[in-house]
């Protein structure tokens, strides 16, 4: 008898382990049904108290179909789930995104016009130009972070430098012999190569290209020594050989690029060690809004950034869905909003 159950069991312990896969399956499908039956069901009872019943509309500072909008696309979409109002996604590229945060920033504080702005309109510009027509931290109610990209710091195959701290001394043993590639003054990957270089006392020659695609493709033909492109951007010449990636920002590894280390991983400066997400999505409104309101949308955020689905939409675009409070948010960009200003004292952009 007791070999009798030791078989069944064994048997048992066969089956399931073969249905694992499909059980697996089942709960992420289960997940995604649990959330948009519950956002459902707070439709139905209809607006949020907090909102009224009026439209919202997300403003975009960059053309259909980029990260930007697909990420205000998806979590528009929810959102209107949320709170049971129609929720529409407006483009307005051109001016660094400030035509879209402008009408926010002058809008009515009452949770309809919102902005979804990135780290270029958020930290980066407002740390390195005098000339925007609005203060980000006292225009802007800051409702949370919505999306985290990340960015690999790479050379040419040919350079004799397998790490971080190998490139850095290498760089100082030829002052302004190398060039880095960037995608066009001003963009991230100029500002953090020039943020690099700061604490490091290297030296380079700034190359400007028009996207993450050319500083790739010129680190890859020789023509620039160093650039900084996004993961998703970088990842396949790097598979294939035809550029070194030396480490990866963010506080983990990037799943795209097991092998290479963390910036935190590498023997370089403390301040270095602590740069932690290349570039963040974030979601703004008006200054002046109600706590009641923004709390409303930063808790539907907090659901969104959760749902498989999203997480999936987002992954496409090489975004990692993630999600602050207000306050973390605020603290965020006024901590990286200091940072570039200390680099736009040495580099002048308008």
């Amino acid at each position: 008898m007791r070999s009798s159950n030791a078989g069944a069991r064994a048997q048992a312990r066969t089956w399931m382990g073969r249905q694992a896969p499909a059980v697996q399956a089942v709960r992420v499908v289960m997940a995604a049904a649990l959330c948009a039956s519950a956002l459902g069901a707070q439709a139905q009872q209809g607006p949020a108290p907090a909102l009224g019943s009026k439209p919202i509309r997300i403003l975009v500072g960059y053309t259909p179909g980029g990260g930007a909008d697909l990420i205000a696309r998806a979590y528009g979409q929810k959102l209107q789930q949320a709170l049971g109002v129609p929720v529409v996604v407006e483009n307005k590229p051109g001016a660094f995104e400030q035509l879209a945060a402008q009408p926010v920033a002058s809008a009515a504080p009452d949770g309809h016009t919102l902005w979804l702005g990135t780290s270029g309109a958020l930290t980066m510009g407002p740390g390195v130009r005098s000339n925007i027509p609005y203060d980000i931290l006292k225009s802007f109610t800051h409702i949370g972070k919505v999306g985290e990209v990340n960015a690999v710091l790479t050379v040419n195959k040919s350079l004799p430098v397998s790490n971080l701290k190998e490139f850095i001394s290498y760089a100082k043993s030829s002052p302004n012999k190398l060039n880095y590639a960037s995608a066009g003054v001003g963009s991230g990957n100029h500002l953090f190569t020039e943020y690099i270089m700061g604490l490091t006392q290297i030296s380079m020659t700034h190359v400007p290209y028009k996207g993450d695609a050319d500083v790739v493709r010129e680190v890859a033909a020789g023509n620039a020594d160093f650039g900084i492109p996004t993961i998703a951007t970088a990842a396949q010449f790097i598979h294939e050989g035809r550029i070194k990636g030396l480490v990866v920002t963010g506080n983990q590894r990037s799943t795209a690029l097991p092998q290479v280390p963390t910036l935190a991983e590498e023997d370089v400066t403390d301040a270095l060690k602590n740069y932690d997400v290349y570039a963040i999505y974030g979601l703004l409104g008006p200054a002046g809004m109600s706590a009641s309101v923004t709390r409303t949308l930063n808790e539907a955020l907090e659901r969104i950034s959760r749902m498989p689905d999203v997480v999936q939409q987002l992954e496409h675009a090489n975004v990692r869905a993630s999600y602050s409070t207000p306050e973390q948010l605020r603290q965020f960009i006024e901590k990286d909003v200091a940072k570039w200003r200390e680099v736009g004292k040495k580099i002048k952009i308008e």
